[in-house]
């Protein structure tokens, strides 16, 4: 492959170089919320702002980690992936909002995914459509163990990833909205919780990549819900997710440390 940065060291797109990252990767979408996770590290200092992909790196327990940012949609986020295990990463947690499908899920739930459905685009280059997109067991086992204790209202099962926004909340417009439509019924009735955009992207090339990654997500609202004329509470405040990332992280480094 041409090296793009013609001998920098770093990566093209993040920025990043082995020496300046961790080996655990808290991977928010959003680049504004990179530094608010960062706030939990400690000694946090920013390594790199390219593009979308923002980096902070600190000290969590007494081993370096990094939170990145990945922007929207599954092809940045497999870029981030990629470039970060490239650097030596080998855990990921994904942490971002989602939009709640079955009807039990309300504004403010967390979820965490078990494994996502690969309604996009950038897993079909990884992986034929039989192949699963799901969580390393090890970090789901450490998100739902810390879920419980932080005594999160939380769900686990199945989320739903796609790449068109507008598609998912406005369908009947589409071209297509003979198969958007379809589709979300055949979801709604497997039991999908929730929508989101990265994580089935982020879960087959983290299988190829042999590396672990999980997800996790604040429910935002549901439109199923609204559409059923039941309550349904819009929650913004991501900040009980960025814990959930943080305290999962440091289990797997206690765990880890133990082996």
């Amino acid at each position: 492959m041409t090296d793009y940065t013609e001998g920098s060291g770093k990566q093209y797109h993040t920025g990043v170089s082995p020496d300046t990252i961790g080996k655990y990767i808290i991977l928010p979408g959003d680049p504004k919320r990179v530094k608010v996770i960062a706030e939990y590290f400690d000694e946090p200092q920013l390594i790199a702002d390219n593009r979308e992909y923002t980096t902070y790196t600190g000290m969590l327990d007494g081993v370096r980690v990094s939170s990145v940012s990945t922007g929207i949609g599954g092809p940045s986020a497999a870029i981030a992936l990629e470039e970060l295990s490239k650097c030596g990463a080998h855990t990921f947690i994904r942490i971002g909002t989602c939009g709640g499908m079955r009807e039990d899920v309300m504004g403010g739930d967390i979820i965490i995914a078990e494994g996502a459905v690969r309604m996009e685009g950038t897993s079909r280059e990884y992986a034929p459509i039989e192949y699963p997109a799901v969580a390393d067991f090890s970090v789901l086992r450490a998100m739902v163990e810390c879920a419980e204790e932080l005594k999160l209202s939380h769900y686990t099962g199945v989320v739903q990833s796609k790449d068109s926004f507008f598609g998912q909340h406005e369908p009947e417009v589409m071209p297509v909205s003979y198969e958007l439509q379809n589709k979300w019924e055949a979801y709604l009735r497997m039991g999908c919780l929730a929508s989101e955009m990265e994580t089935a992207a982020l879960f087959t090339a983290g299988q190829f990549l042999r590396v672990r990654v999980g997800a996790c997500f604040l429910c935002i609202a549901n439109q199923e819900r609204a559409k059923r004329g039941l309550e349904n509470p819009q929650v913004h405040d991501t900040s009980q997710a960025i814990r959930l990332a943080v305290e999962s992280i440091r289990r797997l480094i206690k765990q880890d440390s133990a082996e």
